[in-house]
């Protein structure tokens, strides 16, 4: 399967999301984040996520209990969602942030989410 150029749906973080191939155990998608902006926090209940970043340049904010950490992130950078882990990202740059989103199991649906307080100011 190709990425869609049209994005399926929105997440709660308000990144793009293009669905892609899911299985009984886990799902991939590719998610955007345009040029200069700043996702919503958020922390998942019960999925863990891997990303792999393919374009953009940015920041990528995550906190599990007293462990706090801000990472940059760019093109073949691959990290991890551990479940209950609150995140927020950033694009710094004047390209779109890009990467692939591995989620074990598959994503269930909007109420997954749950917002927290980040870091930086979300972007409208």
């Amino acid at each position: 399967m190709r990425v869609p150029e049209k994005y399926d749906d929105i997440a709660p973080d308000n990144s793009e999301i293009r669905l892609l191939p899911s299985m009984n155990r886990g799902g991939i998608c590719h998610c955007t984040l345009p040029a200069g902006k700043t996702s919503l926090a958020t922390k998942h209940k019960t999925v863990e996520e891997i990303w792999y970043f393919l374009e953009g340049q940015g920041e990528l904010w995550r906190k599990q209990d007293s462990n706090e950490e801000t990472t940059k992130v760019n093109p073949g950078l691959s990290i991890t969602i551990p479940t209950g882990t609150q995140f927020q990202f950033r694009s710094t740059s004047n390209d779109a942030l890009c990467f692939i989103c591995v989620t074990m199991p598959p994503w269930p649906g909007p109420e997954e989410a749950v917002k927290v307080q980040g870091t930086w100011e979300p972007s409208p």
